[in-house]
């Protein structure tokens, strides 16, 4: 297990053997799958990019097309209305390997005479559904920074709300959907509550690591121990279970040169932290 490798910090590589499955990991794939609308919004540090990253490897194994919006790749300060809906869209049409086939200015150009949350808005009806067959999952990451834009962005969470109701009129829009990820509340990214997406979406639930779900970080400290289950809950005693401190105290162990005392496992690890950390 010398080459285990623990990751402090950002979202894991895609094949981390580090990483670890939750409930979330299956809700919001499951709930995506079904064309529900989905939204993981919580504190920093939880693994959301990561749990982003592996939802997105197991849709297009299903064949399902993924668009990944980060929102600070788009930018807050100094943008108009007019360039981040396009740059939306730009992004849209990059994942989507079509941004050969359009010039995203003469796009955007050709119907300047509309608003810009109706271009975006046409875009996903008349080009994005018509080109693509496939179900569509569009995740937007960093959706927090939105609050910090220049303008009021309701428009943009009354679209995706508009897209579901048009589900009932028009059966292209029921092979589209969106997962929203970040750190905020509903109520801090939409000011308008009759147009929110929110109150017809889906919260999924991310939780702390628990003891039955570590065992991929257990298997980087099993020769460090002789008993590995209770090293494992000491550490997750320590965390609360938070993925970031957790991959962080389970680095610390594994680099460590000493092997755990059996039976002094609490001890030990209080005595490893208050050296390295505290």
């Amino acid at each position: 297990m010398n080459n285990y490798e623990y990751y402090i910090g950002g979202s894991l590589p895609l094949h981390a053997t580090t990483y670890v499955k939750r409930q979330a990991d299956e809700d919001l794939y499951q709930g995506l799958k079904n064309g529900d609308f989905c939204y993981v919004l919580n504190s920093r540090q939880m693994g959301k990019s990561s749990l982003r990253v592996k939802t997105i490897q197991r849709l297009q194994q299903d064949n399902i097309a993924c668009v990944s919006i980060d929102m600070t790749e788009i930018g807050t300060s100094d943008i108009t209305a007019s360039e981040w809906y396009a740059s939306i869209i730009d992004t849209i049409l990059t994942d989507l390997n079509l941004d050969d086939d359009f010039d995203i200015e003469e796009l955007w150009e050709a119907n300047s005479q509309l608003s810009s949350v109706r271009r975006f808005s046409k875009f996903i009806g008349k080009i994005l559904l018509p080109l693509i067959e496939q179900n569509i999952v569009i995740f937007i990451d960093e959706i927090d920074s939105t609050i910090s834009l220049p303008f009021n962005i309701d428009d943009f969470f009354a679209v995706v709300r508009d897209c579901y109701n048009k589900r009932s009129d028009n059966s292209d829009y029921q092979r589209l959907t969106f997962a929203m990820i970040g750190v905020a509340t509903p109520a801090d990214l939409i000011k308008d509550k009759k147009r929110t997406p929110f109150n017809i979406g889906r919260a999924i639930k991310l939780t702390g690591f628990r003891l039955a779900e570590v065992e991929p970080l257990a298997q980087g400290l099993v020769e460090k121990t002789t008993n590995i289950n209770k090293l494992m809950e000491v550490i997750l005693d320590w965390t609360g279970g938070q993925p970031f401190l957790t991959q962080k105290v389970c680095k610390l162990i594994k680099d460590s040169p000493e092997i755990v005392p059996n039976g002094q496992e609490a001890e030990w690890v209080a005595d490893l932290l208050r050296q390295k950390i505290i």
